[in-house]
């Protein structure tokens, strides 16, 4: 069982920047595909990025084409961590994220919410225009 809270949500301008974090419980963060998804209000929730483990401590990331070049995704294995980094935010960006955990043998495609197995509560970020 994982459990996972995310943090770091709020309210910033058109083309600022914003930091989430989600920690994990667990002592086998390392060996968990870890993502983020957000939701808009009226919309299904969404793939924005994700590191899948590709073996040993090797991860392999990606993002939706929507977040590509703006967001970035990195983990701290050592403080059981995920970080989204997100720069040049604009209004469209404005969800509830979710961080999300799965285990790493699975092969089932990153992209799609159902293919993940753990969820934290979502954190709220806001862009202003």
């Amino acid at each position: 069982q994982v459990e996972l809270v995310e943090s770091g949500g709020g309210l910033v301008q058109a083309g600022g920047s914003l930091s989430l974090s989600c920690a994990a419980s667990g002592r086998t963060f390392s060996s968990y595909d870890m993502g983020w998804f957000r939701q808009a209000p009226g919309k299904e929730r969404e793939f924005v990025t994700a590191m899948r483990r590709s073996g040993g401590s090797t991860y392999f990331t990606s993002y939706a084409d929507s977040v590509k070049g703006r967001f970035t995704i990195s983990r701290d294995n050592a403080k059981n961590t995920v970080y989204l980094r997100m720069n040049s935010l604009k209004p469209e960006d404005t969800a509830v994220y979710y961080c999300a955990a799965r285990y790493s043998s699975s092969i089932a495609v990153v992209t799609i919410a159902t293919n993940w197995h753990y969820w934290g509560q979502g954190t709220q970020v806001t862009v202003s225009s």
